[in-house]
């Protein structure tokens, strides 16, 4: 089958050479410039260089090469780049992307921009526990296609399952989505915590009790329980909140040793979607009503209204309560 790509950063160029030794895969990056390097080197030398690109990835600036033929399109672009992709279809095609968090302004997760802009078409989500290196290197991983078009999920199985990477399926988009986005914002907390040192018992704490925000959360924007004890829940958040190659976790680690959210931005080189959905995570959980204290702190810490002791001395006074 042939795939198209449709980004070529980090996670991008890891499911383009995962699948490129089974299908024809074409991966498409904006800049023509690093297309055509991409192209010549073999290699992603700003988002993957310790893994080369094999001979049978192709590279190309042009959209519509990538696109034509194509029996599955992924897109692999960050959240704030979701909409201008699925907008830019403009067909019947069927498309997973790869997206994780709530649209900066709107506060809207991937399913939603999809049924605005491309109502009553084949659409889905492929998340979970993924460092894009790992991948890469074809180190075992899992993870799980979510549509509510159950060919579009039979159809990612045919597409990325394969001896190192095993992909489950489901029809609870809207859960798959929350877990994706939400534990962005907790591994930033997560991060902060480690990096103040204090210990096993509070991260275990804290992401115990950040599987419980989660959960409440997508449970009332419809979402089954049980998806947030599988692999886009419990399964994300507790690679992305403790792996070293977390680059949410690695921003709360700066933010506690107290450099300034641009500064610890710029330092990462690659985007954080924790922080741009912190504040959406925020709002959608206020209008429903939902009790995210976790989520309040960070969203407090990036937008400068606490320190991180601060935001930690106060989710420590909170009263007792019964666990739910």
């Amino acid at each position: 089958m042939k795939i198209a790509i449709l980004g070529a950063g980090a996670w991008g160029t890891a499911l383009a050479i995962a699948a490129a030794a089974r299908h024809e895969v074409q991966l498409w990056a904006r800049d023509a410039a690093q297309a055509a390097a991409l192209q010549a080197t073999r290699r992603n030398a700003r988002y993957l260089d310790e893994v080369a690109l094999p001979p049978a990835l192709q590279v190309t600036a042009d959209r519509g090469h990538a696109l034509a033929g194509a029996d599955l399109t992924v897109i692999a672009t960050p959240m704030s780049g979701l909409r201008e992709q699925l907008a830019a279809l403009g067909d019947e095609r069927a498309v997973l992307w790869l997206s994780k968090g709530f649209e900066a302004g709107s506060g809207a997760l991937g399913h939603e921009i999809a049924r605005a802009l491309r109502p009553g078409r084949a659409c889905g989500v492929l998340s979970g526990p993924s460092f894009a290196l790992e991948v890469a290197l074809g180190r075992p991983t899992a993870l799980v296609a979510a549509s509510a078009d159950a060919a579009l999920a039979a159809l990612a199985v045919r597409a990325f399952h394969a001896d190192a990477l095993r992909i489950y399926t489901s029809g609870d988009i809207v859960g798959v989505e929350v877990g994706g986005a939400v534990k962005n914002v907790l591994a930033i907390a997560v991060g902060a915590l480690d990096a103040m040192a204090l210990g096993l018992n509070a991260r275990a704490a804290l992401i115990t009790r950040g599987l419980a925000e989660m959960t409440r959360l997508g449970v009332a924007l419809g979402a089954l329980p049980a998806t947030f004890m599988g692999l886009s829940g419990l399964g994300d958040l507790v690679l992305t909140a403790t792996g070293d190659l977390s680059r949410n976790r690695r921003l709360g680690m700066l933010l506690a040793q107290g450099q300034p959210l641009a500064q610890a931005l710029a330092s990462l080189g690659h985007v954080a979607e924790g922080a741009p959905s912190a504040p959406m995570v925020l709002e959608r959980a206020r209008r429903l009503g939902v009790e995210m204290p976790i989520t309040e702190a960070v969203a407090d810490v990036l937008a400068g209204r606490a320190t991180v002791a601060a935001a930690l001395a106060r989710l420590m006074a909170r009263d007792a309560r019964a666990e739910v």
